[in-house]
């Protein structure tokens, strides 16, 4: 399977802009799967509710998801990318996952950053693993990156490969997150981080870039530079994914202890 990061510079509001420059960065590449950086359409920083509400659209019926869907017709791939989206409880900060026929699956964020707090709903449902060709996807956004509870639950389901649209601000703490949570959950993963910087809100964010694919081993792939838009893709070996021995007698997952993972009030 080949797994591609795509790393764009939104600008805010500019939708339909953003989601075609965003594309065009593949020109020339191939991937059975691209990964786009969280509000890669809109632009992340928001400064009212009133905005987030403009801005935000239903997944199923929705533009952004329409044009991943042309996108993924026309080369024969699947895409996952972030989006707010507009949900009749409310809005949510939301990643999906579309192919040629439509929308395969979708996840809300469940770990809210900063002032996502104020402007999206947390995600109302589990973790979940979907099949995309032979490979199993676990989604996760941002800030999921800093509980290890996030990939642990991917991983235990049985992902292959862990799907990370992002707007990391942190400098190398959500890439470095990312490797140890491929090393210790033996799985693959790939960030969709964006460059650029936004001061909407009189605070200004700086984008960190280096998005990048990591393997089982906690290996460095790929990593894109942490200023500058562009795209890569690798080729990744699913049976590594798969295989979660650590030595001849020690495995990542089966030498867990559930049992005794628990506070003892006492």
């Amino acid at each position: 399977m080949r797994v591609g990061v795509i790393q764009s510079d939104p600008v805010f509001g500019e939708r339909q802009r953003n989601v075609e420059a965003a594309l065009s960065l593949t020109e020339g590449l191939t991937a059975d799967l691209w990964v786009l950086p969280e509000f890669f359409a809109t632009g992340y920083q928001f400064v009212d509710a009133a905005e987030v509400a403009r801005h935000a659209e239903p997944i199923q019926s929705g533009p952004t998801v329409r044009d991943l869907v042309a996108f993924c017709s026309a080369r024969a791939c699947f895409a996952v990318a972030g989006l707010p989206e507009a949900a009749p409880d409310g809005i949510y900060n939301t990643a999906v996952l579309v192919g040629p026929d439509g929308l395969l699956a979708s996840y809300r964020k469940i770990h809210l950053f900063a002032l996502e707090k104020v402007f999206f709903r947390p995600g109302d449902r589990p973790f979940s693993v979907v099949r995309v060709g032979d490979a199993r996807v676990g989604l996760m956004i941002c800030f999921d990156h800093l509980f290890p509870e996030s990939a642990r639950s991917l991983a235990l389901l049985g992902a292959d490969l862990l799907v990370h649209p992002a707007n990391l601000v942190l400098p190398g703490v959500g890439q470095k997150t990312m490797v140890v949570r491929a090393l210790e959950n033996g799985v693959y993963a790939a960030t969709a981080n964006r460059v650029g910087s936004e001061a909407r809100s009189g605070k200004e964010l700086h984008y960190t870039g280096e998005s990048q694919v990591v393997g089982p081993r906690g290996e460095v792939l790929v990593r894109l530079s942490p200023d500058r838009p562009e795209a890569a893709a690798v080729e990744i070996d699913l049976a590594r994914a798969r295989d979660k021995s650590l030595t001849a007698s020690n495995d990542k997952l089966a030498d867990r202890r559930p049992h005794l993972y628990h506070l003892d009030p006492a």
